[in-house]
């Protein structure tokens, strides 16, 4: 651990080459605010700066991954929120960045989903990549019922995640709804009893570190997030120019050689943003 247990997000580097990102208040379900956004930023910006992380877990410590956003916080920006107020401040609640910035990163990014996730706490598990979840985990918006709107993006990246008609039922209702359920709407990959769910992400993660090829890893993903937003022409475009490129990069020889070879790829640490 790089980080001592009374930390508000705990940071951990696996020699696997991946990186656990704990949220480390449980007394608090580990509600955003009381410093764990500051924190879980300096986080994620040291494992995407580290060449020796390839792929990083994110989690939350006790019985809820993020149940939302801490309400004392909510309390101390109360006065910026007056009827008629044009100078509404909620960055004191996000913190210096809202959670898209993850869909950002060069790397993937792995959400444990351990136990209750709800409001700004579902919308930073929905920027992950690939969700697991623990059996039983409650899932809601939570916005509609608190008088809120859809916060910090959740209306771009739940279409996309669960489709247009489920991300309407679960903007519209708040209602809660289990792991079980989520899974069923492709809103996590798989369901996994509580003590499973870290080392099978683990493994997903270890498996993704020890056979992708880092420079992939990361014209993907900026290919995924960036296409959302352009027609078919134009990303079909791209994506030529991105193959070209990536044939020209030393992990393409090695990943074809080793296929060949039938050996496990050795690929270089991630370098220089290849996109």
């Amino acid at each position: 651990m790089t980080a001592t247990e009374t930390s508000p997000v705990l940071y951990e580097v696996r020699s696997s080459g991946v990186a656990v990102v704990t949220l480390n208040r449980p007394e608090r379900l580990n509600a955003w605010g009381g410093g764990l956004a500051a924190a879980f930023y300096r986080r994620m910006d040291a494992a995407e700066a580290d060449p020796a992380v390839r792929v990083i877990v994110v989690t939350g410590n006790g019985r809820a991954f993020c149940a939302g956003a801490d309400m004392g916080d909510l309390d101390t920006i109360s006065g910026a929120t007056e009827p008629g107020s044009s100078d509404t401040d909620v960055t004191a609640l996000v913190g210096e960045r809202h959670p898209h910035f993850v869909t950002k990163l060069r790397k993937p990014v792995i959400a444990a989903i351990n136990g209750a996730c709800a409001g700004i706490g579902l919308t930073q598990a929905l920027m992950c990549d690939i969700r697991f979840a623990a059996a039983g985990a409650k899932f809601t918006t939570a916005f509609a019922r608190r008088g809120l709107i859809g916060e910090y993006g959740i209306s771009w990246i739940l279409p996309r995640v669960v489709g247009w008609s489920v991300a309407l039922d679960l903007l519209l209702s708040g209602r809660t709804f289990l792991a079980e359920e989520a899974a069923e709407l492709g809103l996590v990959k798989q369901v996994v009893a509580p003590e499973d769910l870290l080392p099978t992400a683990l493994a997903y993660a270890e498996d993704i570190a020890v056979h992708c090829a880092p420079s992939a890893l990361a014209v993907i993903k900026r290919q995924l997030y960036d296409d959302a937003l352009r027609d078919v022409e134009t990303t079909s475009d791209r994506a030529e120019t991105l193959m070209h490129e990536s044939m020209q990069r030393p992990d393409f020889i090695e990943g074809i050689t080793a296929f060949f070879e039938k050996r496990q790829p050795s690929f270089p640490p991630y370098e220089e943003d290849p996109t």
